[in-house]
């Protein structure tokens, strides 16, 4: 896919600049961060600790992610992104993969990190990355996902620092989380008083089971899921 050779090559080019400029920057970010906390206790509570950073760039989060108690990993298009992750995080898995064919077998993971890494993929192609999410997790498996939002009916494509990217709706988002078979349940907006005016968005999601004849079960928060 031309974009995604474009993103790599792009986020290849900013390496150390990405690291040095987002290594911390959680730190100033109370609410991301809040919400990243709450993710890891919800999959801490499924039971299945595995779970993928995707598009984690130079693995800060992946990093967080272990810290929190989760058996984290990380996977990145960008090989060069992948390289300074192992670097910077020994201990830790990092490997490159797009997150359209992700290298684990189905119903594996307790949760999908996916932290502004979705908002390059264009918005048609978006529907068959978030059904290769679902297919990655277990029934109960968690998606938390984080991207600048837009008051605005439609997705808004600008131009980002590194490579063209995406803005969205907060609802027509959480559609296509209920559509691929993810139950959304927790969603974060606020300000960052940014530039380019958007706002910072975090809907946190569950998969449903699927059932006879392929449908899914739209499980609660509070459901417990049968292995």
């Amino acid at each position: 896919m031309e974009h995604q050779d474009e993103t790599r090559a792009a986020y290849d080019g900013v390496v150390e600049l990405y690291a040095s400029l987002f290594a911390d920057r959680l730190e100033t970010q109370p609410f991301a961060r809040a919400m990243i906390g709450t993710f890891a206790e919800l999959v801490r509570g499924t039971g299945n600790l595995r779970t993928a950073d995707v598009g984690c760039g130079p693995g800060h989060l992946t990093a967080m992610l272990h810290e929190l108690g989760l058996d984290a990993f990380g996977l990145d298009l960008s090989p060069a992104m992948v390289d300074h992750a192992r670097r910077a995080h020994p201990a830790l898995r990092f490997d490159e993969a797009r997150m359209e064919a992700l290298p684990v077998e189905d119903g594996a993971l307790g949760g999908v990190l996916a932290h502004y890494s979705m908002i390059h993929t264009p918005p048609g192609e978006l529907p068959a990355l978030l059904a290769e999410q679902v297919r990655a997790l277990a029934p109960g498996g968690l998606l938390l996902v984080s991207f600048f939002g837009t008051d605005g009916p439609d997705p808004v494509r600008f131009d980002h620092k590194v490579t063209p990217a995406y803005s969205w709706p907060v609802n027509r988002f959480a559609e296509l989380l209920a559509d691929a078979g993810l139950v959304p349940f927790a969603r974060l907006l606020h300000d960052p008083a940014s530039e380019r005016g958007f706002l910072d968005a975090h809907v946190m999601a569950r998969r449903g089971q699927v059932v006879s004849g392929g449908s899914w079960n739209r499980l609660g928060v509070g459901e417990v899921v049968p292995r």
